[in-house]
Parts: structure tokens; sequence; C-alpha cells
């Protein structure tokens, strides 16, 4: 009988610690809902502590099955093979970019920007960008986010609904291009991506407008598939506009609209 109430406390204790556990992941993916696909902080120090923090806590947490096995008493759920890292059918080919180089216009409401990709050193990225470019996809698209920190200066485009959140049936990897250095050069166009998943890319891309650092996390740094080669100065205008009130005073919605008109590439 002791041992069985011992057990029956222990399992008890378990669930609860999971249900504490579930509760906290539910506001952090919350959270990632609405900044994601990109961590941001104030400036390199913060960048890394809010990196090291949040790796720790969804590491914690339970997966779904755990918590079921936590309260049917098991010591842990069945065992399932993880899914194969790779692209759906609907994902270009990254041989279709594979050693070329791609140029053209991304014409936002407040001026035109003169781009490059680089299909030699991230040929699956801009595989993705020039078929979305091509499907005329980024017409009528904002530039949801804004960040102005210290060392941390980019302008993030591309997510459908507009609120920063990213298409599940349009994911692919894996990372090219990543900076060893985790240094992003004023005028780097990077893609963006779920946190801690090297198969998160998307359809969203941000786009620096002064030296940016960005630490690797889980999974790695970002993509780098190409560059700004005019008109940076439409992006650092945007960004001396400032951010919404109501939130971050560096990281936040654009404080005026800024939409893409069109991305041409050829």
């Amino acid at each position: 009988m002791a041992a069985s109430s011992r057990s029956a406390r222990e399992a008890k204790r378990r669930i609860l610690q999971m249900e504490a556990k579930r509760e906290l992941r539910r506001q952090q993916e919350n959270r990632r809902k609405r900044d994601n696909l990109l961590a941001v902080g104030a400036g390199a120090g913060a960048l890394v502590l809010a990196v090291v923090l949040q790796l720790t806590v969804f590491a914690s947490n339970p997966s779904e099955d755990e918590y079921a096995a936590a309260q049917a008493g098991l010591t842990s759920p069945s065992a399932s093979p993880t899914p194969a890292a790779t692209n759906g059918a609907n994902i270009p080919k990254a041989e279709t970019a594979a050693g070329k180089v791609f140029t053209g216009e991304l014409k936002l409401n407040s001026g035109a920007l003169g781009v490059e990709l680089d299909g030699t050193k991230a040929p699956q990225a801009a595989a993705v960008f020039k078929s979305l470019a091509d499907e005329n996809y980024y017409s009528g698209i904002s530039c949801h986010r804004l960040t102005t920190g210290e060392t941390f200066g980019v302008l993030q485009c591309g997510s459908k609904t507009g609120d920063g959140q990213g298409d599940p049936a349009y994911t692919w990897g894996p990372l090219e291009n990543t900076p060893a250095d985790n240094n992003y050069p004023a005028g780097t166009i990077a893609v963006a991506r779920t946190g801690g998943n090297a198969y998160g890319n998307g359809t969203q891309f941000f786009i620096v407008y002064k030296d940016t650092v960005i630490p690797s996390d889980a999974a790695g740094g970002y993509t780098v598939v190409g560059k700004v080669t005019s008109g940076l100065d439409v992006v650092t205008k945007i960004a001396a506009g400032g951010i919404k009130t109501g939130g971050s005073a560096t990281d936040g919605a654009p404080a005026e609209p800024v939409t893409i008109d069109s991305f041409s590439l050829k």
C-alpha cells in the first residue's frame, strides 16, 4: 500500500508539473505567433539571453504525447519515428536556381529597391523566392515587422496574413549560406523562419538596413539569399519613421504601413 500510495502521489506530482509546463508552452507559443519567425531583442546581449531562455523553456516543456503518458501513469510515451527533413512537392527544386544570379526590383509603397539573389550560395532559397515572385505572391502583402535596436535593424515582409504567421503548408529547408560570425551586414536579404527549425523557412524574408547581429539558435543561423543593390535608403527612411505605439519601443509594426506593390526577378 505504501509503495502504491507513493506511486500515486508521484504520478499526481508529475501531472501537475506537466500542466504548469503546458500552460507556459501555450503562452510562449502565443507570443511566438505574434513575434513569429525571427527572434529579436534590443541589443546583442539581450538577444543572446532571450534566445537562451526561449530554448531552455521549449526544451523543458512536454509534448502532447508526454502529457498524455503522464496522465495515464506511464513513465514515457510510445516512441514514434522522427519525420524526415525533406521538402514537399510544392517547393521548387534547388536545381532550378543553382549557379544562377537573379536580379530584379522590390517595389514598396514608399519606394523601390534593386535586389540580387545568389543561386550559387543559396540555391534552394533562390529557387523558392524566384518561384514566389513569378507567381506574384508578394503583390499586396505587407512588411509587418520593423526592428530598431542598436545592433538589430531589419524590416520583415512576406506574411500572407499580415501578422507574422507563416503558412504551415509551405515550409522548406535546409539552411544555406548562414554567417559563421552571426553578423548580417546592411543590405543583406535573409530568410525568416521558425525558431530552432532548419526546415522552418517559408515565404517570409527580412531586409537588413544596418549592420545587425543575430545569434544562431539550436538549428543555426538564417539563410542569406541575396542583397539590396540600390534603394536601401527606402528602408532606412521607413525605420526613421519608427514603430507603432503600444508595444515594444524597438520591435513592432512600422508606424506607417508598408506594402509590397510588386516583386520581380529575372
